[in-house]
């Protein structure tokens, strides 16, 4: 019979390995999932990686905020607060994006197939259901950008399960380009002027465009309250651009994509434009 000590053991020295070679790991539980906050960060009350988005202050010695605790440090992963995670765990997860790398997660044969036809051929990896095509390069990550394909990559974790097979290559664009199409909102959400139009204050295209692009940036930088900064940069733009009827699609799509870029979801968006519109009575 197996040990479950001896199992457990060399998920720890698994991590190790991958920590030395640069790649940022965690233990994971029953369910292929990361173990969870401690007590002090219950529901973030540290103030801390909220809804695991963002790597906020929180600098707890457990393996809390899921993703965000994968550490290359051998101190950390050898540390009494990370023991017991290592006696329960399961199997060993690992940062892609921390990694300088993205996962294209294909989870069925039809998944795979698809990949070998349409992605430049990389490091495979096999998995219980399918595949794992690694690429050196980071972006966004990504849930069901076609049937059966998550990309993993920034601010995610995917499941250690071997080195695998074949040449690391760069990122192509066509993964890259799953996301962007992912990303773009639904039409119905531009913004067009109130009926009786307003002052428009755009002394020239470039106005417009440099205000879209501070909000962007805006949302982009957030480390933190991704939520409240989404709202509020939404509440900037429609506020200085949104009476006159010249923000257009291509104007909330860039909103949108940068927050989903976050973590946002497409209804989280929709609702905090559609807030910001009723909050400014327009």
């Amino acid at each position: 019979m197996t040990d479950p000590t001896h199992i457990r053991g060399e998920h720890l020295l698994t991590a190790l390995s991958l920590a030395a070679s640069g790649v940022p790991v965690l233990p994971l539980r029953a369910g292929k999932v990361p173990f969870g906050n401690c007590q002090a960060c219950t529901g973030n009350a540290c103030g801390g990686r909220p809804n695991m988005k963002t790597p906020g202050p929180c600098v707890c010695p457990a393996p809390c905020h899921g993703w965000a605790a994968a550490t290359t440090d051998p101190a950390v992963l050898n540390s009494q607060e990370w023991a017991a995670a290592w006696r329960e765990a399961t199997g060993v997860a690992y940062h892609p994006g921390g990694a300088g790398l993205t996962a294209v997660d294909l989870d069925n044969t039809d998944a795979t197939t698809w990949a070998r036809a349409n992605l430049p051929a990389t490091l495979t990896v096999p998995t219980t259901r399918g595949e794992h095509w690694l690429y050196r390069g980071a972006m966004p990550s990504a849930n069901a950008v076609r049937p059966g394909i998550d990309l993993k990559s920034s601010m995610s974790y995917a499941r250690w399960v071997g080195r695998g097979s074949g040449t690391l290559t760069a990122l192509p664009d066509t993964v890259r380009a799953l996301v962007v199409r992912q990303l773009a909102p639904a039409r119905p959400v531009a913004v067009s002027a109130p009926t009786g139009g307003g002052r428009c204050p755009h002394r020239s295209p470039a106005y417009l465009d440099r205000g879209i692009t501070m909000a962007v940036q805006r949302i982009t930088d957030a480390a933190s309250a991704v939520h409240a900064t989404v709202f509020g940069a939404f509440l900037a733009v429609l506020s200085t651009h949104g009476r006159c009827g010249c923000l257009t699609d291509a104007h909330t799509e860039r909103l949108f994509a940068a927050a989903q870029a976050k973590g946002e979801s497409a209804r989280h968006c929709a609702d905090a434009w559609a807030n910001a519109v009723h909050r400014l009575g327009m």
